[in-house]
């Protein structure tokens, strides 16, 4: 999950630069990187990027499933991902006579697009630094489970803090930096998510994990699918009257 809540800056389509080793916490683009990567070509400022109050690409960027990254690109909720982490909710589509893993699957419509249960889909809508909060108060000469203690403690408090501002959201504090920085992660968390498209898996799953982190690829590695909400544009069960 760590590894999905930061985001490569290659997000940022800049261009052919070579890229920098490691990924970036998004609230400090704009204070340590944002001028490097103006240099290397990005035509994005840090806010395009990453905005707390509006619009910005982090919310084009989801964390599918148990921690793959997804990519919205339509106003429709239309959702990108590997076919690899699609995987198991075509698996689960499937059946002996509606083989969607082997043979792929492709709706003509909305109507077309098949529910896949349990699939849930997050938009990460704030990212706080609250490294004060789980800190703030434990003693210099804390012994190693001490500390332990009071951070969890305090992030318990903390949860439940951010739970009452945040109505309706989920809330996940991750600790960086070998928990020197602490981060905690507002999510609004879609759960009637479709079917939409995926390719044989002969296709999307040529060369299997062996190749996964081989470069270049020779797949189709990705399967599509689709965000719907209640019709005030809200997370919501799986209902016919859900909207994309």
């Amino acid at each position: 999950m760590k590894r999905i809540l930061l985001f490569a800056a290659a997000l940022c389509a800049c261009g052919t630069a070579a890229a920098d080793e490691g990924m970036w916490l998004l609230p400090y683009l704009q204070k340590m990187n944002i001028a490097d990567m103006r240099d290397k070509g990005c035509r994005l400022k840090a806010e395009d990027i990453y905005r707390i109050d509006g619009s910005s690409l982090k919310d084009a960027i989801v964390v599918f499933g148990r921690g793959c990254t997804g990519e919205i690109v339509s106003p429709e909720g239309l959702v990108f991902t590997n076919h690899h982490c699609g995987y198991g909710s075509i698996q689960a589509l499937s059946s002996v006579d509606h083989d969607y893993l082997k043979n792929g699957f492709w709706a003509m419509n909305n109507a077309e697009e098949l529910p896949v249960p349990g699939l849930e889909i997050r938009f990460v809508r704030r990212i706080l630094d609250v490294t004060p909060d789980l800190l703030g108060n434990v003693p210099n000469i804390a012994g190693e489970a001490e500390r332990a203690r009071i951070v969890e403690e305090n992030t318990r408090a903390l949860t439940e803090r951010l739970e009452a501002e945040h109505e309706g959201m989920e809330i996940q504090v991750k600790s960086f930096f070998g928990g020197n920085r602490y981060f905690a992660f507002v999510m609004e968390v879609f759960k009637d998510i479709r079917l939409v498209g995926a390719p044989p898996s002969s296709i999307g799953n040529f060369g299997g994990d062996t190749d996964n982190w081989m470069w270049p690829r020779h797949t189709g590695d990705f399967s599509i699918f689709r965000v719907y909400a209640s019709p005030d544009n809200r997370p919501a069960a799986y209902s016919p009257e859900n909207v994309p």
